[in-house]
């Protein structure tokens, strides 16, 4: 078992109802959620003419490898209706792998740690509130040191009720 360190974001259609959905069928196909984080409503990353995104970060507990994870993610991305039309445009689901365990990959399709986790507010928040200690294996420093560093200043509100 791995615990693999997920990001998922929407801000089209029903967005809380589009991560619940997206919980399920992760559950379903590729592992148990440990922990989840509070939702977080977050102005949009790059490209900022669109809605506000909801976030939310879960640890699952996995068999999986990353391929077969990121295989599985664009099954249940394309199954939730997302479609790949701009860079950073909105979006019904989005679903990172930010970490596995404590594993580095650098392969052309796939890089974990997420290569720009560590320079945004809407991923460090939701990992500041589960897993403050955690050390990315990468830069070598707690997501709490990495937060304190931020120098990402767009709007990050907690939500007051989680799914």
């Amino acid at each position: 078992m791995q615990d693999v360190y997920i990001l998922l974001g929407s801000n089209l259609g029903n967005s809380i109802n589009n991560i619940e959905q997206a919980i399920g069928l992760i559950e379903a196909n590729m592992g148990k959620v440990k922990v989840s984080s509070s939702l977080y409503k977050t102005a949009a990353w790059g490209n900022y003419n669109q809605p506000d995104f909801i976030n939310q970060v879960i640890v699952i507990e996995s068999l999986c490898n990353p391929r077969q994870l990121l295989k599985n993610i664009s099954v249940i991305e394309n199954f939730l209706g997302r479609k790949r039309s701009e860079k950073w445009g909105s979006r019904t689901i989005d679903i990172d792998i930010l970490f596995y365990g404590n594993d580095i990959i650098d392969e052309a399709d796939l890089k974990i740690p997420h290569i720009e986790l560590h320079k945004r507010r809407f991923t460090l928040m939701p990992l500041m509130e589960i897993v403050p200690d955690f050390i990315h294996p990468k830069l070598n420093k707690t997501i709490k040191e990495l937060f304190q560093n931020l120098t990402d200043t767009l709007p990050v509100q907690q939500l007051n009720f989680n799914i």
